[in-house]
């Protein structure tokens, strides 16, 4: 079966049925999800999204917010972008540090960090391309705590990650935030899926 690349209104439960099955929901969310992250570094992880995610996030938003049908519209406007289109992946990156003064500081240090967002397979580099819908770095210079990043692969790419060969490797170059994590064999499994 092809994974799908949009969410179609006829995939969102009306409210009262949500209601009756979401404990369930996010409980095989959180068993989903849980190959589908990586920490890199001491505060980025990277959640990689997924049609199923993306349709967990949308009937989520409609629980918490409750705007009815006229909420819809603009969910799918915010999510249908963050579902990989076959030959990608797509990360939602969340810087998280607790405490406030630490994270303004951080944060402050890391603008531009959604430019410097990599996937290395091999010898090949697949650089991050930080989603458009607005800017993650303020004028002075302040990161946004979450980015969203997406890697677009070439057919050899694709196979490569697919081969186990080697290592995959996820990171970022930037001067102030300059780390690295080997994905895991199981995560790397769960992703490869993602691709077309």
């Amino acid at each position: 079966m092809t994974t799908p690349r949009k969410i179609e209104l006829d995939a969102i439960l009306p409210s009262a049925e949500y209601v009756k099955v979401r404990a369930e929901r996010r409980r095989l969310m959180a068993e989903l999800k849980k190959n589908r992250r990586l920490e890199v570094g001491p505060f980025a992880t990277f959640y990689f999204e997924s049609y199923d995610t993306m349709l967990h996030q949308v009937h989520e938003m409609l629980f918490i917010e409750k705007g009815g049908a006229a909420q819809i519209p603009d969910e799918l406007a915010a999510y249908n972008p963050l579902i990989p289109q076959g030959a990608e992946l797509v990360a939602t990156v969340m810087f998280e540090i607790d405490d406030p003064l630490r994270r303004a500081r951080v944060l402050g240090s890391l603008g531009g960090v959604e430019d410097h967002a990599f996937v290395r397979v091999g010898a090949e580099t697949v650089r991050g391309v930080p989603e458009g819908d607005q800017e993650r770095s303020r004028e002075d210079g302040k990161a946004s705590a979450v980015q969203f990043v997406r890697f677009a692969f070439t057919p050899s790419q694709i196979a490569a990650f697919r081969s186990n060969d080697g290592d995959v490797v996820v990171g970022f170059d930037h001067p102030n935030y300059g780390h690295m994590a080997v994905m895991p064999r199981a995560v790397r499994e769960v992703l490869a899926r993602d691709f077309a």
